[in-house]
């Protein structure tokens, strides 16, 4: 597998989230890139990674795979019911 790196806005985003009681360890987000429960393409070269947090809660990771490694660009929590209708 890849070296997965964070950007400085996803870094930013954890600590913002942590700040708001929902708290994504580093070790969430690589398993969800790694084991994802599904990924979509979003634009060239960009996919969406996502896994479920919680009962009503799953995280999204977006990030942009590169020959050596793979950059995550940001995370954000979504409402299951949005992101989950198949």
């Amino acid at each position: 597998m890849k070296e997965i790196r964070l950007s400085e806005h996803a870094r930013l985003k954890i600590a913002i989230l942590a700040n708001r009681n929902i708290m994504i360890s580093e070790a969430f987000i690589f398993e969800t890139i790694q084991n994802p429960d599904r990924v979509e393409s979003i634009d060239i070269g960009k996919k969406v990674a996502q896994k479920r947090l919680d009962d009503k809660l799953v995280l999204r990771v977006v990030y942009r795979e590169f020959d050596a490694f793979i950059l995550t660009i940001t995370v954000y929590p979504g409402k299951r019911s949005r992101y989950e209708k198949d």
